[in-house]
């Protein structure tokens, strides 16, 4: 028969060995439709202690029965739980899916039913549902109360004191000990009232949803979390316990794990009679027998635990549901059971897409109601749970917004936290105040602040936007059709947003800075005099730019307008007039050193510069306005290759175009090494606020930029450790490699867990030792790990980017210093039990007042968009992004609506930017494209339109218009630049193009 075929795939399987009499998890049958007929009723006991009857047909499969309970309790996530019943012969089995109820349930009006968790999941962020984990609480609390959830008093505690605060609300020392004194949730309670009441003062102000999310945080770290002891003898006849996890097979002498066989280790898994069979790979350094032997009391009991394991095997491995065999014509060979319903991969796929509609549900056992209201639920800043208005109230929120928004006059914003465009829309500040007036499209990136669903589209009315076909079809037919009119008006539209870009260190962060006496003077001389000068020659750059734009339409009272086709000579007159601001240009790198060195040393303007990154305006990283100015240069060199290329040598403006060429390749040229530092500079300081558990990723007082580490590339890749495959946040660097969780802090920041220093690292494809898709080893000097990426594609830009930084070490002076700030390198195995990237209580019991010491935090960076996309950047990448830029009007339509609405769109840094208009100070919305596709609509889309072009991601699909044929492509040509990274050979052929 088959065997375990590891590669977590459709295909995989367990099977059962040749001659045990058992057929293998593929055999059986679809289940039955859904008959009418003889109704049954069934009681089934809630994980609240409720009893609640269900009628069903008779013959309907048990898969009808734990569909009902569901669709009562509006459980999206149902897929984690079962029915668990006493069965003729008093053993306690699951409710086959397949099977017709009838046949398992016999007597049901003798029978209660318990509906509880069965499949518990190794990270309990994983659950995308404030209600589910609702009920996994209720099961830890069970667990508790049944003796079934063992672990010291310091933890008893703990996890009693969040009950208690989900239940009663904050701290009252005689409430506390009155509702104690009423209810008994562990049985030796009374020794532990004095630490629990300590504990539960300590939670003050913790939602109940919040209580769940810390409840399970520290449940899930017990080693006798989500287990269900079996008993059983080895061998020898030693009384053991036998169990099944996430993870693999657990073994347990009392209450204490002996041992644990991952799903890798285990090659296949059988029973005959009352015999349980593990048959493990072959592994020249274990001292294990290739087949293991347990005897079970009994035939039946051994059989429902191995089905428990098929389960448990195929809902955590595979990635979808294994499909059936045909059933055989004249017999069968023993069992024909398999797993019914989705993988747990399926489930995370079809929550992350939000394809369901968010409910209220009651808390049985606590005084404090869950609100879902949006005008009452506060964010707390250490807020770990998702939290979303209902989805038909999300227009007219976004409505109501709006309007306020247009009575505010244009003003520098006060640094509150609600005046961030990267906070969710339906977001709260956590002193219940309103939300910000514009809308984040980046993906389900924290669970404090998940959004009315991560990838949709900006949430804009008509009001907003009106739709303006006619008007749009009107202006289209006015336009000249010369291409380089289309050229030149790119410099207009990118220049409203450069013009716009400056302002927001001019005028927004100068006025807040203004208001705080926190920066030194010496650091406003560096900074604002060196950037006044260049807003006021923009802001007359782009006037005479839209001037020549207006007589190139027709929309003036020039009577020859032959003269004003060309825009050559005011790009060749301002070229040499910005030549005479260089001393200015080569101060910004200087500007940007000594701000990030002077928020390294005062905690006041850190603050300061924190909050203003949280303001509106400051739609991205602080210090990438600084570098914005060099950015700007090669945009203007771009533009002029175009028009060159564009125009022969007989035109008019060719000579003009060509000369301003050479002005502006001569300044690119200069600032060429300088821009190259400067951009891995500021990359570092943003990545450094994403990671804890660092110390020198920028090393303080280095004046040389050489000597600071180089970002090579980021992304999400799937560790194997003795809990099996665990996604993981990967930074490459020049010397290291560093992997990091994602942790509990106010913005979910990643916590690093172990490095591997590059130098003497080996690495090599081993998909098929360890069969998981994608799969690498990476070797190093002191320890191994076993990562498998999301795609082939994906894997091979990290084993391209790993080599090339492994030849560099090797190419250095040799190893480098430890990297890490306490968190010590892992050296454990992908074999090894599953301890690896636990915590010690001490750090549980410490976790609240930690979260309250972190800082707020942009919480939509590129970092939290590769991990919800899964999926990668390179600093390459990063580099042809700043010359992939782009602003101007696009139409933009849904899926499924008629009408198409003018918007102003901003390319930038992944990401497109919406705005009501140019004037705008702020987007409305944001719509990171990492991950999403872009296509032309094919004809059944029926969209009857030119210049269109298609982003979707999954479910989500938009179009969007451009006004020529040459802005359609310009659009087509950037937003590739970041759906679709091409290799480092042929970026750096085309950088090499486009030397600056």
């Amino acid at each position: 028969m088959g065997e375990i075929e590891q590669r977590p795939s459709p295909g995989s399987r367990l099977g059962a060995p040749e001659n045990s009499g058992i057929s293998t998890l593929e055999h059986g049958q679809k289940p039955p439709p859904t008959p009418s007929g003889k109704l049954m009723s069934i009681k089934i006991q809630m994980l609240d202690d409720t009893q609640e009857a269900f009628e069903v047909p008779q013959r309907a499969p048990g898969k009808v029965l734990l569909d009902a309970v569901c669709n009562h309790l509006n459980l999206v996530e149902g897929d984690y739980f079962g029915l668990e019943f006493p069965d003729h012969k008093k053993i306690t089995v699951w409710l086959d899916l397949l099977k017709p109820i009838v046949k398992q349930i016999r007597r049901p009006k003798h029978v209660v039913v318990k509906f509880v968790v069965k499949f518990f999941p190794p990270d309990h962020t994983q659950l995308q549902e404030e209600l589910t984990r609702y009920l996994f609480a209720l099961q830890v609390k069970q667990d508790l109360a049944q003796g079934r959830l063992t672990c010291n008093d310091t933890s008893a505690a703990l996890l009693i004191s969040h009950i208690v605060q989900s239940e009663i609300g904050d701290f009252d020392e005689a409430s506390d000990r009155e509702h104690l004194a009423k209810n008994k949730y562990i049985p030796q309670q009374d020794a532990l009232e004095d630490k629990i009441v300590e504990y539960h003062h300590n939670h003050i102000g913790q939602t109940p949803a919040e209580s769940d999310f810390q409840l399970l945080e520290i449940a899930r770290r017990l080693e006798m979390y989500g287990v269900r002891l079996h008993p059983a003898k080895d061998r020898e006849g030693t009384k053991i316990n036998l169990a099944v996890a996430n993870t693999g097979i657990l073994v347990f002498q009392g209450f204490t794990k002996i041992n644990a066989f991952n799903w890798a280790k285990v090659r296949k898994l059988s029973f005959k009679r009352k015999r349980f069979l593990i048959k493990l790979r072959p592994d020249a350094n274990s001292s294990y027998q290739d087949t293991l032997e347990f005897l079970m009391a009994s035939r039946d009991f051994c059989k429902s635990f191995w089905k428990i394991c098929v389960e448990h095997h195929a809902f955590f491995r595979l990635f979808e549901e294994p499909k059936p065999k045909p059933k055989p014509v004249l017999f069968s060979r023993g069992s024909s059971f398999r797993f019914s319903g989705r993988t747990q991969k399926q489930v995370l796929d079809f929550v992350k897409e939000g394809g369901h509609k968010k409910v209220q549900f009651e808390r049985k056992h606590s005084k404090i109601q869950s609100i879902r209201s949006l005008a009452t639920q506060p964010t707390e800043p250490n807020s770990e749970v998702p939290k979303q208005a209902p989805a038909d109230e999300e227009e007219e929120v976004v409505k109501d917004r709006t309007q306020q928004s247009k009575a505010q006059p244009p003003q520098p914003s006060t640094g509150s936290l609600t005046g961030s465009p990267h906070l969710s829309e339906l977001s709260i500040n956590s002193q219940g105040g309103a939300a910000p007036t514009n809308v984040i499209l980046s993906p389900n990136l924290s669970p404090d602040t998940k959004q009315a669903s991560p990838l949709v589209s900006p949430l804009l009315n008509d009001q907003v936007c009106p739709r303006t076909d006619d008007e749009e079809e009107g202006r289209r037919k006015r336009f000249p059709t010369d291409k380089a009119y289309f050229i030149a008006k790119e410099v207009s539209t990118t220049e409203r947003t450069y013009l716009k870009d400056l302002e927001v260190i001019t005028s927004w962060f100068q006025s807040t800075v203004s208001k705080e006496d926190v920066m030194p003077e010496a650091l406003k001389s560096l900074i604002f005099p060196n950037f006044e000068p260049l807003h006021k020659f923009h802001t007359s750059f782009l006037k005479e730019t839209e001037q020549r734009l207006a007589l190139w339409e027709g929309r003036s009272n020039a009577h020859i307008r032959g003269d004003y086709q060309r825009i050559g000579d005011v790009l060749l007159k301002n070229i040499q007039g910005m030549k005479q601001l260089a001393a200015h240009l080569w101060k910004h790198s200087e500007a940007l050193e000594a701000l990030e060195t002077g928020i390294r040393s005062s905690r006041r303007l850190e603050s300061l510069c924190r909050d203003f990154e949280l303001q509106k305006v400051c739609y991205l990283p602080l210090n990438t306005f600084l570098l914005r100015p060099l950015h700007r240069l090669m945009h203007y060199k771009q533009v002029l290759e175009r028009l060159c290329k564009h125009h022969p040598p007989s035109h008019a403006d060719f000579r003009d175009c060509r000369a301003a060429l050479a002005e502006v390749t001569e300044m690119v040229a200069q600032l060429h090494g300088t821009m190259i530092k400067m951009e891995n500079f500021q990359k570092l300081h943003e990545l450094k606020k994403d990671l804890i558990g660092i110390d020198n990723l920028v090393i303080p007082g280095r004046r040389s930029l050489l000597l600071i580490k180089e970002f090579i590339r980021l992304g999400s890749l799937s560790k194997l450790s003795g809990k099996g495959l665990q996604q993981r946040m990967f930074f490459l660097f020049n010397d290291v490699l560093l992997y990091t969780s994602r942790g509990l802090t106010a913005s979910n920041q990643f916590k690093v867990h172990g490095q591997l220093p590059l130098y003497g690292m080996t690495i090599e494809e081993s998909e098929d030792e360890w069969g998981v898709p994608h799969c690498l080893t990476l070797r190093g000097q002191r320890q191994s790990l076993v990562v498998a990426a999301s795609s082939r594609s994906e894997m091979e830009k990290w084993v391209e980017d790993i080599q090339m930084a492994i030849d560099l070490a090797e190419k250095s002076s040799g190893p480098t210093p430890e990297f890490l700030a306490s968190s010590p390198p892992d050296h454990k195995s992908p074999d090894e039990a599953a301890v690896a990237d636990q915590e010690s209580e001490d750090d549980l019991s410490a976790s609240r007042t930690s979260l309250e010491r972190q800082a707020p935090h942009r919480g939509n960076t590129m970092v939290h968009v590769c991990w919800h996309r899964n999926t990668s950047v390179s600093m390459v990448d990063f580099s042809v992004a700043v010359e992939n830029q782009l602003s101007g009007n696009l139409l933009r339509k849904f899926k499924n609506s008629n009408g198409w609405q003018k918007l102003w769109v901003v390319f930038t840094n992944f990401c497109l930017f919406f705005y009501k208009s140019h004037q705008d100070h702020h987007p409305l919305a944001s719509l990171p494209l990492l991950g999403y596709s872009l296509t032309i609509p094919s004809e059944s889309e029926d969209i009857h339109k030119d210049y269109v072009f298609k982003l979707h991601f999954k479910s989500h699909v938009y179009y969007f218009r451009a006004e020529s044929e040459y802005t359609f492509e310009r659009w087509m040509e950037v937003i590739r630049s970041a759906t679709s990274s091409a290799s480092r050979a042929h970026i750096l052929s085309h950088k090499e193009s486009h030397v600056y």
